[in-house]
């Protein structure tokens, strides 16, 4: 009779522990896949971004054709960003980018009259808006990443995680240290 309440003991000890590992699977599998489709709402910003880009270079070449370098950055960082594999190479490139982007607005200001164009200012905002875009993404990216990397570090979970071979998120930030400064404003 006691090897039968010990072996009932057992089976329904090894039950529970079943059932809290495939729990605590399904968890990840849900927070990786919330993670997985994150990422590709910023792709999705990303890609529309880099559409943009071309018609923005080619309403300013009209007005300041003599502009080469800059081209050529923003052209070469836009290449650079699309070929991009890892969170980390994303971030850098889009450092890259958003530099560029920035040198070739500065650009378009010292030409009154592409300023005033109207393809320009809409191309203009479109990126602007893509940006915001972009960066409301890549919050709800971050914070999918942090659920996720929580859930593989908490204990007993991470033996779970462990066991299951899940790997944690990078997250996708900036790298610029001088964005993190704050902006001067001189008048």
């Amino acid at each position: 009779m006691i090897v039968l309440i010990v072996l009932g003991i057992l089976v329904l000890a090894g039950v529970i522990i079943a059932g809290y590992v495939v729990a605590v699977y399904n968890g990840l599998i849900r927070l990786k896949n919330g993670t997985d489709n994150a990422w590709a709402q910023i792709d999705v910003q990303l890609k529309r971004r880099y559409d943009l880009i071309p018609n923005l270079v080619e309403t300013v070449k009209g007005y300041a054709a003599h502009e080469k370098e800059v081209f050529q950055k923003v052209t070469e960082a836009r290449t650079r960003a699309m070929a991009a594999k890892t969170v980390k190479e994303h971030g850098e490139a889009e450092n890259m980018l958003a530099g560029a982007l920035k040198s070739l607005f500065a650009v378009a200001e010292r030409y009154p009259r592409l300023k005033a164009n109207e393809n320009f200012i809409a191309l203009q905002e479109e990126i602007s808006s893509t940006e915001n875009r972009i960066a409301s993404a890549r919050q709800l990216y971050n914070d999918a990443a942090m659920k996720f990397n929580i859930m593989q570090q908490v204990f007993p979970a991470r033996l779970v995680a462990g066991a299951f071979g899940f790997g944690e998120r990078e997250y996708f930030e900036t790298g610029e240290p001088a964005s993190r400064e704050p902006v001067s404003v001189k008048f």
